[in-house]
């Protein structure tokens, strides 16, 4: 009897924020997009709801939040470049995370696999934690939660 080969996928879409559950995530991705050569798209939310009244009512805070997030994405992207991963985009957006993902952004760029961390951290950048039984449930592809 010939085994099932594992599905290959051709893209996958990986959520990241600061946290060791989305770096695990994220090396997870990586390395199956190279293996499968698949495109990787690199996802990270601006949650308004982390803000304080003050900071969602300035323009430059969120400009300069926006900022640092799109650095910090950046970095993923040229990692993942340099790990030998061909086709790499990235994606920064702000609103829910769970949200934005599954109703917004999959729709648009059609992945076929969501890649994501479990665990909510505390603090501005709790992004995806709580966010994971969300999309999960909700989103329109397979979806991976990486511990």
């Amino acid at each position: 009897m010939s085994e099932m080969s594992p599905k290959e996928f051709k893209h996958i879409l990986v959520g990241v924020d600061d946290s060791d559950d989305a770096q695990l995530a994220f090396r997870y991705a990586i390395n199956r997009a190279k293996t499968d050569h698949a495109k990787l798209t690199i996802v990270s939310i601006l949650e308004q709801d982390n803000m304080n009244v003050y900071e969602a009512m300035s323009k430059d805070f969120v400009h300069g939040q926006r900022a640092d997030l799109e650095q910090h994405v950046l970095q993923y992207e040229k990692l993942a470049k340099q790990f030998g991963v061909e086709d790499v985009a990235s994606i920064v957006d702000e609103g829910d995370p769970g949200e934005t993902i599954v109703k917004d952004i999959i729709p648009a760029i059609k992945p076929d696999l969501l890649v994501i961390g479990s665990i909510s951290k505390q603090g501005v950048r709790k992004y995806f934690g709580s966010q994971a039984a969300y999309m999960a449930k909700h989103a329109p592809i397979s979806v991976l939660v990486v511990r």
